[in-house]
């Protein structure tokens, strides 16, 4: 199973630029097994782009499906985040532009729910959650 983060499916949803890469990216991953979003990345999509049932509509037309963020998932996202602001403060950088949350348990719920994570922002996720296979979208 491999979750997928707001950023794909918005370049996907919202054509963007990326549309063509996230659409291939995510038919391959299609093809291997199911593909997830999770509690927070429904509700970046809806914020992102609007009309949140009928997006999600399109998401399990597309063949994905939701799966909610398991209670260990959201215990490791609040771990991590408090671990981020320490090493912010220990670099004195406790004023930089801050990760919320929200990308925490993204990162979490692909780690310990699923086999990998979909996303344009494969530095942080690498770098927080170590053992997470993180998949980018390859440009077209």
């Amino acid at each position: 199973m491999i979750a997928i983060d707001s950023s794909v499916l918005i370049d996907l949803l919202g054509e963007d630029a990326g549309a063509d890469s996230a659409e291939a990216c995510v038919r391959d991953a299609l093809a291997h097994g199911p593909v997830v979003l999770c509690d927070v990345v429904v509700s970046e999509i809806t914020a992102g782009l609007g009309h949140g049932s009928e997006i999600m509509d399109v998401v399990e037309e597309m063949g994905m499906s939701f799966l909610p963020v398991e209670r260990k998932a959201a215990i490791r996202a609040g771990e991590m985040q408090r671990r981020y602001k320490q090493r912010l403060r220990a670099l004195g950088k406790e004023s930089a532009g801050q990760r919320a949350v929200p990308d925490f348990i993204v990162g979490a719920h692909a780690l310990l729910q699923c086999s990998a994570l979909i996303t344009r922002d494969a530095g942080f996720f690498r770098d927080y959650f170590k053992g997470l296979k993180v998949i980018v979208p390859k440009a077209a």
